[in-house]
């Protein structure tokens, strides 16, 4: 998991300074190996592209964010998608530097790539280099950024519906009523999209008061966010429920809320999910009691079949959205669910293998 300012030039000052500390691209080249088991094979109609036969398919991702473990595990899919497919995937992260990512997309360009994915950043800083690989021909995909041009396929997680699934357990479990403190950071597509749920939320819900916004997105958000959680809790006692969709955020809020001893009174709603974070969900006491989510293992294989197809030359729909699903405390305790991959097979609407199928690759 993330085009404007972040709350205001004080805090994108202070959220750059934070990143600033550990910036650096970090390059990763994933190959498929010759005798790798996942290799495509060939539908009974469709043959295998000869790039793609020879392995010599080269599709640089190039992100904004890297830590975390959503982004660890959306990883891992692309990863082992472009084995499958016997794609080279180069990747590059920015850490949380927006500059750097828009170099590292133009070092992509130059290096003249077969694809690219962007994956997350600001559009002020990656839409003038999307703009000039798309000019380039260059097939594009990017996921919860806007590319600023029709060029590109626009891949996002149905961030809508998202945030109206978290809220909607919200409300079941407040009546509707109550203080709540929200975790927000602007200028991050999903993160805007799921915000603009949460206002009309509020207008439709009158009894639910929003008595504060906290929020930071850097190399260590949870810890972050934790801090901000605690001054926030201390300084407003009536909070029953906090909404913080993203994960990190989520993570972060149960630290604070967990430190003062208020798991038996405020309760969090989040977004997406990861191992890690179903082991957060369901250690005793714990005050996540949902999120709402899509597998991030399975959108990092999405990205990386649409830039497949792109590669091939065959159509692609030009906004894929991936829809979510409402994931509970007590579902995952219910089911002895401690990984992706239980959550998986227990909620098959995880997995979309429709999306961006590549015809000629096993099924």
């Amino acid at each position: 998991m993330i085009h404007a300012r972040l709350l205001g030039a004080s805090l994108l000052l202070g959220v750059l300074a934070l990143a600033g500390c550990s910036q650096g691209t970090s390059t990763t080249t994933t190959s498929a190996p010759s005798s790798a088991p996942a290799a495509p094979v060939a539908s009974p109609t469709v043959s295998v592209p000869a790039k793609f036969a020879a392995g010599g398919v080269r599709v640089a991702l190039v992100r904004q964010l890297s830590s975390g473990d959503y982004f660890e595990q959306w990883l891992a899919g692309a990863q082992a998608e472009a084995q499958a497919l016997k794609i080279t995937l180069e990747v590059s992260s920015g850490d949380g530097n927006n500059d750097k990512q828009a170099l590292n997309l133009e070092q992509a360009v130059q290096q003249k790539a077969d694809a690219i994915i962007v994956d997350h950043g600001f559009a002020d800083t990656v839409q003038p280099a999307i703009k000039k690989a798309a000019d380039a021909g260059v097939p594009l995909v990017a996921f919860d950024v806007d590319p600023g041009t029709p060029k590109a396929v626009a891949l996002t997680q149905d961030d809508h519906k998202i945030a109206e699934l978290a809220l909607g357990a919200l409300k079941a479990d407040t009546g509707g009523t109550g203080d709540v403190l929200y975790v927000y950071v602007s200028g991050f597509a999903p993160l805007d999209r799921r915000n603009e749920v949460w206002t009309q939320f509020k207008k439709d819900n009158p009894g639910i008061k929003e008595v504060a916004q906290i929020g930071v997105v850097n190399n260590s958000t949870a810890s972050a966010v934790a801090d901000q959680a605690k001054a926030a809790l201390q300084a407003n006692p009536d909070v029953k429920a906090i909404f913080a969709p993203y994960d990190e955020f989520a993570k972060g809020a149960a630290i604070a809320v967990k430190e003062l001893g208020l798991q038996d009174k405020i309760k969090i709603y989040g977004a997406d999910i990861s191992t890690a974070d179903i082991g957060v969900i369901t250690e005793p006491n714990s005050p996540w009691v949902a999120t709402a989510t899509t597998d991030p293992s399975n959108v990092g294989r999405i990205a990386v079949r649409a830039a497949a197809l792109l590669v091939a030359g065959e159509q692609v729909d030009p906004e894929l959205k991936i829809p979510p699903a409402l994931v509970t405390q007590k579902q995952l305790r219910d089911g002895g669910i401690a990984n992706i991959e239980q959550l998986t097979g227990a909620v098959p609407e995880l997995t979309t293998p429709d999306v961006a199928r590549v015809p000629w690759a096993a099924s």
